[in-house]
């Protein structure tokens, strides 16, 4: 029996520059450049092993303890240029097969990048594996578009380059260079959501024409100045842009024919919330953002400014006492500790909002954090 294992971890990411459409079905070329941040692993990350030997019959895929299709095209793709470019000897040994196991630790498919993280970290212990030195951000993306921002850590763009070699992502920033951001993630569902990424890319695509004067008017300039704010640390300006591109996608989504609609009553709730505090702070310090799914991304200029957010959502959006919940409704016990100090009266105050007990099932917090990771806790026992 001859058997090689690696176990990789790899971070979510979320755009604050959307991807929403392709120019090339099969390379997986984007109809516009995209940004965002990639999560710090200890809250959000998939964790995938992998092992190559001689005693299994065939390859197999398992996700979150499901079979899934280990011959699907994307799959097929990814495998065949991590062998094209390996240097291990057994590369082309038809007796080695495959055996993949992957988890995540957040909901699969409800708009938190799950495809993304998950290709990202299949790929990434692939060509550990075989000692692949291809780019694997390009590999990344013809397993999911996305997939390719999570290589790196920090800000990452995915430049929309013109073919195979030159669609990459490239880091902006590291996830040290602007310490004092803060992110939450206000799960309003974790179950499938009816129209997948992919057939409402396709449907934007054939039928939405101001996905198309997004991509090519509004987008490209918008990169550029996120770009800029982030660098600069700039966070009005980082948020107001965050925002504005969030509502963009999500009108491209609503402009589609049939329409789709992502984002339900309790995701507008939220951006009610977001606007009316940061008009009554003067300034953006935070800034809402929404991908495929109606979980809200709060991106959250400080500290400060970030438990008082959390204050918010739990005033607005209380957790009744008593209610069964597989997960507490937030568990960090150091920001329930300071947000318990602040005067409840004070922070509403001037906020016209409704307030919805229950609308939300719980509540993550998180920073931008590092790229994939080599991890020696495998989910495979030799």
């Amino acid at each position: 029996m001859h058997t090689n294992i690696v176990t990789c971890t790899a971070p979510v990411n979320i755009a604050v520059i959307k991807y929403w459409g392709k120019k090339d079905e099969k390379l997986h070329i984007p109809l516009n450049s995209s940004l965002s941040a990639s999560l710090d692993q200890k809250d959000l990350k998939t964790t995938t092993s992998v092992v190559a030997g001689t005693d299994f019959t065939e390859d197999e895929l398992w996700l979150n303890g499901k079979k899934e299709n280990v011959e699907s095209k994307r799959i097929q793709n990814v495998l065949r240029l991590i062998r094209e470019g390996s240097t291990v000897e057994w590369k082309d040994d038809p007796n080695y097969k495959l055996r993949i196991v992957s988890t995540n630790n957040f909901p699969t498919a409800a708009g938190l990048a799950s495809s993304a993280s998950g290709y990202c970290c299949l790929v990434y212990a692939l060509a550990q594996l075989y000692g692949c030195r291809s780019d694997l951000s390009a590999i990344a993306r013809l397993g999911s578009g996305s997939a390719c921002r999570s290589m790196y850590g920090g800000w990452v763009a995915w430049e929309m380059g013109r073919d195979h070699e030159s669609s990459v992502a490239v880091q902006v920033a590291d996830e040290k260079h602007w310490p004092e951001v803060q992110i939450l993630v206000c799960v309003v569902s974790d179950v499938q959501k009816h129209t997948s990424s992919s057939d409402g890319m396709q449907q934007s695509v054939r039928t939405s024409k101001l996905l198309a004067d997004r991509a090519e008017n509004i987008v490209p300039k918008r990169m550029e100045e996120m770009k800029q704010a982030i660098l600069t640390r700039d966070f009005h300006t980082f948020a107001d842009l965050t925002m504005k591109d969030s509502d963009s996608f999500h009108a491209c989504c609503a402009d589609t024919q049939p329409p789709i609609y992502y984002m339900n009553n309790v995701s507008h709730h939220i951006v009610s919330l977001v606007q009316s505090y940061n008009k009554k702070v003067g300034s953006n310090k935070v800034a809402y953002t929404y991908d495929a799914g109606p979980n809200a991304v709060l991106y959250i200029a400080d500290e400060k400014h970030m438990v008082e957010m959390l204050k918010l959502l739990h005033i607005y959006f209380n957790p009744s006492e008593g209610v069964q919940r597989e997960r507490p409704f937030f568990d960090n016990e150091y920001l329930l500790a300071k947000m318990s100090t602040l005067d409840e009266q004070s922070l509403v105050d001037g906020l016209q909002v409704e307030k919805r007990p229950d609308a939300l099932k719980y509540i993550l917090h998180t920073k931008p954090g590092p790229g994939p990771q080599i991890s020696q806790d495998h989910l495979i026992s030799l």
